[in-house]
C-alpha cells in the first residue's frame, strides 16, 4: 500500500492524521503544500478546493477528516484494517 499525505506544518488535523499513521505503524510520504512547488494547485485539481489533510491510498484521494468532526478514526481504521483505532477525545 503506497499513501501519501497532503499536509501543511500549521495544519492541526494534518498533525493528527499523521499522528495516527505514525501509531499505526503505517508508512507513508509527505507532501507540504506549502513547501512543494505544484502541490497545492494538484490538490485543488483533484479535490476541488485546498483542503488538507489529504491521503492519497494507492492513487486514491481520501478525505481522512471532516469539518467540524474532525479526524475520522473509524473509518480510517477500516480503510487501513486497524481495528479499535479510536483514539478520539469525543464521548461514544
Amino acid at each position: 500500500m503506497h499513501v501519501l499525505v497532503y499536509s501543511a506544518t500549521w495544519c492541526r488535523d494534518c498533525r493528527e492524521a499523521k499522528r495516527f499513521l505514525d501509531k499505526h505503524q503505517i508508512s507513508y510520504s509527505e507532501i507540504d503544500i506549502e513547501s512543494t512547488p505544484g502541490a497545492a494547485e494538484e490538490l485543488i485539481r483533484h479535490v476541488g478546493k485546498r483542503a488538507i489533510p489529504q491521503f492519497v491510498v494507492d492513487g486514491k484521494w481520501i478525505q481522512p477528516y471532516r469539518p467540524g468532526r474532525g479526524f475520522l478514526y473509524e473509518e480510517m481504521g477500516e480503510l487501513f484494517g486497524v481495528g479499535g483505532a479510536t483514539t478520539s477525545l469525543h464521548p461514544r
